[in-house]
């Protein structure tokens, strides 16, 4: 895929060749050169994390509702979805740098703006471009790092990837409790965290990769080879968007303090961490579709006793520790559970339908969980939760029942994941093609 005079990307190969600044370096410079990415990777996930919970409870203090913060709070995935796909337009145009910095600095400038236009519409638009920005700055971190790594670095950059991804989220929402929600200081930390990720990268020796495109694969394709996959993608997206989105505003409207707001979030995002690799190796071990049925039942239960629980109490963090535990690696094992039946030339393509599938039930959950609550009671914002995964549950049940399923010593690795991640990251998850042959045939057989 080639940029050509009058600027439309053309295929070559699988590949964006040329564009201004697009410089073809040498593959694998080592995990040295990773780290500078890394570490300003960090810095946009801790500003972006702390703008998140910073909007969920300036939304309530002042005074937009319950339906109309999940439209705001939403607005960041619609915009994510929108940038994945303009960003690869922008590095053919301008190099992986200059994008970049570009996309850091908007950003950046972004936070600020909040602070100037108090109003639902200007914070759902603003909202929007953050998402937009922050989808392009991973393309191009994930895009430098897949062109670094080599078999024997692979794993560690993977590793380290999502350490920065999940590690960063956490760290901005802890955050919060740094200031005073209700005045400007917490947005100004934000914004310079952003614009802080522009040294590490902008100093960087690294050359510029050229950009890998996924081939098309379309939903109706990818339903057809790995329907349990789709399906819990999107319910996880909408689990993911509501507990990211609107988990704060919840938490607000039940009165909790900040300090226990945040405490609120960062018990889930660590039950996430803490659970991907565990659940992951016992997915590698047993049937996939086995232990999506089991997250998926553990994070509804949870969710369902949830409103018999005393908010913020010490109860309720460890539960929903347990909640981010169940919930967050649903989306990791869709990704395994899809490339366990798709083939390896078409890994890409399956992944980024995937992306999609779980950006529109990103974009869903905040906004159904905010008129949820609004119809009703805040404490319904978990009833939310356990539709998502029930759905999961029952679908992934029939699954099992009406179609064999992959032989464990035929599945893939499970790799952790995050819905917050872009296709072009799955480079790093390349494998060698290996054959299909479900039931003895030669394709990739029934599905998922």
């Amino acid at each position: 895929m080639a940029e050509n005079a009058v600027g439309r990307l053309e295929y070559d190969d699988g590949g964006i060749v040329g564009g201004p600044l697009i410089e073809t370096g040498p593959k694998g410079r080592g995990l040295g050169a990773a780290r500078a990415l890394l570490v300003g990777m960090l810095f946009i996930q801790v500003g972006g994390g702390l703008q998140g919970v910073l909007l969920g409870v300036r939304t309530e203090s002042e005074g937009f509702g319950l339906a109309v913060s999940g439209i705001v709070m939403a607005s960041f995935y619609l915009g994510f979805m929108i940038g994945t796909r303009l960003a690869e337009h922008f590095l053919a145009a301008v190099g992986h740098i200059r994008v970049f910095a570009a996309l850091a600095s908007v950003a950046s400038a972004v936070s600020i703006l909040h602070l100037l236009w108090i109003n639902p519409a200007a914070w759902a638009l603003l909202r929007m471009l953050f998402g937009l920005c922050i989808a392009g700055v991973l393309v191009v971190v994930e895009s430098w790092l897949n062109d670094m790594a080599t078999n024997a670095t692979r794993g560690r950059l993977l590793s380290m990837y999502m350490v920065s991804s999940m590690g960063g989220l956490t760290l901005g929402q802890l955050l919060l409790n740094g200031g005073d929600p209700f005045s400007f200081e917490l947005f100004v930390i934000s914004s310079a965290l952003i614009s802080a990720a522009l040294v590490p990268i902008t100093l960087s020796a690294t050359s510029a990769p050229p950009l890998t495109v996924p081939e098309p694969l379309s939903l109706r394709q990818l339903i057809s080879l790995a329907p349990t996959g789709v399906v819990t993608a999107f319910c996880s997206g909408i689990s993911h968007g509501a507990l990211l989105g609107v988990g704060a505003v919840y938490a607000a409207y039940e009165g909790l303090p900040t300090n226990r707001i945040a405490l609120f979030l960062v018990s889930a995002t660590a039950g996430a961490i803490a659970f991907q690799w565990p659940v992951g190796s016992l997915s590698d071990r047993v049937s996939r579709r086995a232990v999506i049925f089991a997250a998926a039942a553990a994070a509804a239960a949870i969710a369902g006793i949830m409103p018999l629980i005393e908010p913020g109490s010490a109860l309720s963090l460890v539960l929903v520790f347990c909640f981010g535990g169940a919930t967050f690696p649903l989306y990791s094992l869709a990704i395994a559970l899809t490339g366990d039946w798709v083939p390896s030339s078409q890994l890409n393509g399956a992944s980024a339908a995937l992306v999609r599938t779980a950006g529109v039930g990103s974009i869903i959950g905040p906004v159904v969980g905010g008129v949820v609550m609004s119809l009703t009671a805040p404490w319904t914002f978990f009833l939310v939760l356990v539709g998502a995964h029930a759905v999961v549950v029952a679908y992934t049940g029939w699954r099992i029942v009406a179609r064999e399923g992959v032989p464990v010593d035929e599945q893939g690795e499970f790799v952790p994941w995050s819905t917050r991640a872009s296709a072009m990251a799955v480079n790093l998850l390349r494998r060698p093609p290996r054959p299909f042959s479900r039931n003895g045939g030669s394709g990739p057989g029934e599905a998922a």
